[in-house]
């Protein structure tokens, strides 16, 4: 069954009936002696953190420890001091405040981080790793959110990189990339426990009151624990994690009609129209949709349809855990074994709408970390459970109880009964669906709950819902430190002169399930034979000091070869100049390749009578070139309505129609599109990092990029004309056979069969822009410790697209607003151990392209705040905060939920 109850949900705490308010306080209570066997010292005095901070070290940019003011790219971090001062819920909700950052919120499980444009739902631009390993669920190419990362108590610090770093890591992160870092078993020890509980959806009119007098309030609740513990000193070391999150996941509700043209012909616009389309509303989009003659005219007439909250249970809730053993061979030499897994449920969004449930992620990670060599081997395993389509669920509930044909003919009669009778167009349009509808399953009952649960074991869009796909991600990397293993072999190479090469190799297995992925080159049985999917590179880095060491200069050479594409590389050339150690000037030129992900290359979906398919040749041979753009194929049927329903001469409506296609069949135009290529991008980027003042109080980071994109991949519709069909299809077939296509010499038998629903076959194709893209931008910061521990800062991001005169804007939506700003201020021990933090977060609205929903998204801001105290003696911090303070519900993107307030209280020990 779809609509799930979880124990505990509606009570924050987990453990009432034994007295104990959260199972943080059980923990407290029945293991003080085991908590933080080494207790961490006292937090340092504000000359002391500064000095620290200051002198802080990065991985991320360069993939050997450098000094973050010495970074030759961008660099945004979060240290512990920074997360626990933030007023975010969590570490993950705390990145949105970094500079040069953007997050999108698909769900309040979910949220995707960017930087510098073109963003998605689903990005696959954009890497994110903890400890270096990638953990993104195989099958979709990005992370599910931090559903397989690091807890707030495992967590030790946050690098983003803004902008390409395919040279160095190779993962499509031309975008950037995010690495968390955890605590190490050997140097943080004992129990730590945290408990948030809270409340959102306060006031929220999404969300359904309880009662007369009822609230839609909804509880949240997070309870985290983690255990470290060295077992041989300096030899062997150990920690345990485990995290459970429940809450009421945001609501997506926007009722926008997205066809409102769609009968403008006849003059029916608003609730009048019969075509409408609202954008959280599936089972009415344009696949849906039927011409009807009445009355002489021609419609356009959509099935019903149902709401997104109808079709979806929105209690989140996830369960994670993860183990490590560490060993040390000698100091500087450890060997590392880490096993994650994630059960969750959430809402997500591609093209469609999806709820993903008892979706299953496990990832078994091998590190071996010396001073000259670093290597890595993962296993990432991905299970979709019982999760759906919310848009095939609505389509196909609405057919299972009447098809689309004998919907269309009750319909039609109705229509006419009710037109004879004396009614108006949009009367009789309106009676006509109402006697279509009878006997149409509605929400709420057990017959709509049951066909809910049938409807989402069905592995097939066409008549079904399921999303039951299993993947694995297999990858191994190493990397040395040639001067180092240089020097300690003896030779006798200068201290300035850096050498770095490592290798890599991954591969994607996924078991085709016989509706989202097939094997095109299947053996036996097309279903029985895993589909891979590989790709294998290196890098070599070289780099120097010059001119007393105030000038860093640095050269990366990547190599990479995919299985379908020929050998591909990317160089970065650095430059940092320090005139002072305290001010440092950057530049950086870089390019990157992005490789089709799964499911863009593969893809093999009957998606609302609409056939999704990978575009690689070997997914979709022989539909490129057969194939009309929609786009003019809705141009050309829109014309032939407009000229029927013009057209008042004693014709019948078949002469009509005949002479209305071949005045408007020039309007056709072939799919200029083919199969797809990889993507690419050129970068440059310049930038100033400082610190000013005694102790380095004031820090000052500066950057400009200008980036140049190539061979966008993204979606085109377009659709084969073809003979009727003699027999059924195959879904290995991506034009099968029995589907003849109509001579393009022909246009007019090419134009009749596009003007008919039966002799089309329809396609979304993945493909590649043909138009040149720029965009370009800048960020500042500022951030200014002031006297008594007070910690200001603010941020400004810009960002523009630019677009050449020849763009055909197939291009992925930019989805990115031009300016974001953020201003915080805080301070830990404001009075005695009181502490608070407060942040303000602004953003401009700006065009939203999704394949959901074209259009503006809205500006809006962002109060966020927390008061904190902390008992040392007991090791125990409380934090009474908020997100969204204000309650002032946003969308971070169309089709998206509506966000509002999270009120909430932390309780931790031991961190």
């Amino acid at each position: 069954m779809v609509k799930k109850q979880y124990a505990f949900f509606d009570s924050p705490c987990l453990l009432p009936r034994a007295g104990f308010s959260c199972l943080a306080c059980a923990l407290v209570l029945a293991y003080p002696a085991a908590a933080q066997t080494t207790r961490p010292p006292r937090p340092p005095a504000p000359t002391d953190t500064l000095r620290t901070e200051l002198n802080e070290v990065v991985v991320s940019a360069s993939r050997v420890e450098e000094s973050f003011l010495q970074s030759p790219v961008t660099v945004e971090k979060l240290n512990a001091r920074a997360i626990r001062l933030s007023p975010a819920a969590s570490f993950f909700d705390a990145i949105e405040n970094l500079k040069g950052v953007q997050v999108i919120t698909p769900s309040i499980g979910f949220k995707v981080i960017n930087a510098r444009g073109f963003t998605n739902t689903t990005n696959v631009r954009f890497a994110q790793l903890v400890d270096g390993v990638d953990n993104q669920a195989p099958h979709i190419g990005g992370p599910i959110g931090n559903v397989l990362g690091p807890s707030d108590l495992d967590i030790n610090s946050v690098e983003i990189v803004p902008g390409t770093a395919a040279a160095l890591y190779g993962l499509n992160a031309i975008n950037g990339l995010a690495n968390f870092q955890t605590k190490n078993p050997f140097t943080s020890e004992g129990l730590s426990v945290r408990q948030q509980t809270g409340v959102n959806h306060v006031n929220d009119p999404n969300v359904q009151t309880f009662g007369q007098n009822g609230s839609p309030t909804k509880s949240y609740s997070e309870t985290s624990v983690r255990y470290a513990k060295v077992l041989v000193a300096d030899k062997l070391a150990f920690k345990v994690n485990g995290t459970y999150l429940r809450a009421y996941d945001w609501v997506a509700n926007d009722q926008t009609d997205i066809n409102p043209n769609g009968n403008a012909t006849t003059g029916l616009f608003g609730a009048d129209n019969p075509a409408q389309d609202q954008v959280n509303r599936y089972g009415n989009e344009s696949s849906d949709r039927t011409t009807l003659t009445l009355g002489g005219k021609q419609y356009s007439v959509a099935r019903t349809g149902y709401n997104e909250r109808d079709l979806v249970d929105y209690n989140v809730r996830t369960l994670k855990a993860d183990a490590a053993v560490h060993y040390r061979f000698r100091p500087g030499v450890e060997l590392a074994y880490t096993y994650r897994v994630a059960s969750f449920d959430n809402a997500y969004q591609r093209s469609n709408r999806f709820r993903l449930q008892d979706y299953l992620l496990q990832q078994h990670a091998f590190a071996l970390t010396t001073p000259v060599v670093q290597a890595r081997a993962y296993l990432t395993q991905e299970n979709t459970g019982q999760s759906y389509n919310l848009r095939s669920m609505g389509e196909n509930i609405d057919r299972s109880y009447k098809p689309d044909a004998r919907w269309n003919t009750d319909f039609t009669n109705a229509w006419n009964t009710a037109a004879a009778g004396g009614q108006g167009v949009a009367a009789a349009l309106a009676t006509a669906r109402t006697a279509a509808d009878a006997g149409r399953l509605q929400p709420g009952p057990d017959a709509f709950n049951q066909r809910l649960g049938t409807l989402q074991a069905v592995n097939n869009w066409d008549v079904g819902a399921a999303l039951r796909v299993q993947a694995r991600l297999l990858h191994a990397e190493a990397q040395v430190n040639l001067a180092e293993a240089l020097r300690r072999g003896g030779t006798a190479l200068p201290a300035r002169l850096d050498l770095l090469a490592g290798a890599d190799h991954r591969t994607y297995v996924v078991v085709p399930d016989g509706n989202y992925f097939v094997n095109p080159n299947p053996g036996q049985d097309a279903l029985a034979d895993n589909l891979t999917y590989s790709k294998t590179g290196g890098f070599v880095q070289a780099g120097g000091r010059l001119l007393d060491e105030k000038l860093r200069l640095t050269a990366t050479l990547r190599v990479d070869k995919n299985d379908y594409f020929n050998v591909k590389f990317n160089p970065r050339f650095t430059a940092v100049f320090s005139p002072t150690q305290r001010q440092n000037f950057r530049l950086s030129y870089q390019s990157g390749y992005r490789f089709p992900s799964l499911f863009e290359g593969f893809s093999n979906v009957n998606s609302g009578q609409v056939k999704r398919i990978g575009g690689l040749r070997v997914m979709s041979d022989g539909v490129f070139e057969n194939s009309y753009t929609r786009a003019s194929i809705d141009a050309f049927n829109a014309a032939v309505t407009a000229n029927i329903n013009a057209n008042t001469s004693a014709q019948t409506t078949a002469q009509k129609r005949a002479a209305a296609i071949l005045a408007n069949q020039g309007t056709l135009a072939k799919n200029p599109y083919t199969y797809l290529k990889p993507e690419y991008i050129k970068s440059l980027e310049i930038g100033y990092k400082a610190a000013f003042g005694e102790q380095g109080r004031l820090l000052v980071d500066v950057d400009f990029y200008y980036n140049s994109y190539r061979d966008f991949i993204a979606q085109v519709e377009a659709y084969v004309p073809i003979a009727t069909p003699t027999g059924g299809t195959t879904i290995h077939d991506p034009l099968p056979a029995t589907y003849v296509p109509v001579s393009g010499d022909n246009l007019d038998a090419v134009a009749t069969a596009l003007n008919t629903r039966a002799t089309q076959a329809r396609y979304r194709l993945w493909t590649n822009s043909q138009s040149q893209v720029y965009n370009y931008g800048g960020s500042a910061g500022v951030r200014y410790n002031l006297a008594g521990g007070y910690l200001a800062g603010a941020n400004a991001t810009y960002t523009r697209l630019d677009r050449t005169e020849n763009g055909d804007g197939l291009e992925d939506g930019f989805n990115t607003p031009r300016w974001m700003y953020n201003l915080s201020f805080a301070n830990e021990k404001a009075y005695q151990n009181f502490g608070f933090g407060v942040n303000f977060r602004y953003q401009v609205s700006y065009y939203s392209q999704t394949f959901l929903v074209n259009g503006m998204v809205p500006a809006f801001s962002s109060l966020d705040a927390q008061l904190s105290y902390h008992l040392p003696a007991a090791q125990v911090r409380f934090k009474l905060g908020a997100s969204n303070v204000l309650n002032s519900y946003y969308v971070t993107y169309l089709g998206g939920p509506s966000v509002g307030g999270l009120y909430y209280l932390t309780i931790a020990y031991g961190l």
